[in-house]
């Protein structure tokens, strides 16, 4: 990923909803996560994602993260999501609180 992200957020209410957005990530969850562009991704997620600064195309300075997701049933796949894409994230297994 580097250092450099399409979106970076610097408001504080954004800042919180990425932080939001970690605690509902914990590694080995199986999760859905519905993006803001409509688009959906559904897997297990490979190590809990941290918020961390970036700079955009401008050279701005400010806070995304990336969430990486794998399916135990087809082990060549995995992705990268961007926090800062991420609109709601639904849980398909009770692994929240119970991280390991």
């Amino acid at each position: 990923m580097g250092q450099f992200a399409q979106q970076v957020y610097t408001d504080p209410v954004h800042i919180r909803h990425l932080e939001s957005l970690v605690r509902q990530l914990p590694t080995n969850g199986h999760v859905v996560l519905l993006l803001n562009d409509g688009s959906i991704y559904d897997g297990v997620v490979c190590e809990r994602p941290n918020v961390q600064v970036f700079r955009d195309g401008e050279e701005k300075e400010g806070i995304n993260g990336v969430v990486r997701l794998e399916r135990p049933d087809v082990p060549e796949w995995s992705c990268y999501v961007w926090l800062g894409d991420i609109r709601r994230v639904e849980h398909l297994d009770s692994t929240m609180g119970s991280e390991t």
